[in-house]
């Protein structure tokens, strides 16, 4: 089991297996900061849902930051695939056109909770240095 998706009375429930015995090779994040920096939050509207703004990332600029948050290439279009039924004449590899035999975009999708270690890691160093500026401070004040 690598995870499941649960529901209850009031959300879903995504989970992902985090069980220390799955895990191995493991070591500390220790650039956090570095890492969180790097990030571009925004708020914008998607544009189907022009009325409602979000906070949120563009899946392209955190790819090279948190890569297993991403799903997908930029600028990816649909392509036929292996094991797919394919219209007479496409091959495997052909892009996938809709009904005005335009190409089809294969949208990036982001996986947000895939960022909450890298913002712990920052947090935590954050907190070092704090408690370390506030050590110096009551040394000179003292």
């Amino acid at each position: 089991l690598v995870g499941n998706v649960g529901v209850d009375n009031s959300s879903t429930i995504f989970n992902t297996s985090s069980d220390y015995r799955l895990k191995e090779n493991e070591v500390a994040i220790s650039d956090g900061i570095t890492r969180i920096k790097q990030l571009k939050p925004y708020k914008f509207n998607f544009k189907i849902q022009a009325d409602k703004t979000v906070d949120g990332f563009f899946a392209h600029e955190v790819s090279s930051i948190v890569p297993e948050s991403i799903d997908g290439t930029k600028d990816e279009m649909e392509k036929y695939r292996e094991h797919q039924e394919l219209p007479t004449g496409k091959n495997v590899g052909d892009f996938v056109l809709d009904k005005d035999g335009n190409q089809i975009p294969k949208y990036q999708q982001i996986d947000q909770s895939k960022l909450v270690p890298v913002l712990t890691a920052a947090l935590k160093e954050s907190i070092t240095k704090i408690e370390a500026l506030e050590a110096r401070v009551t040394t000179l004040e003292g």
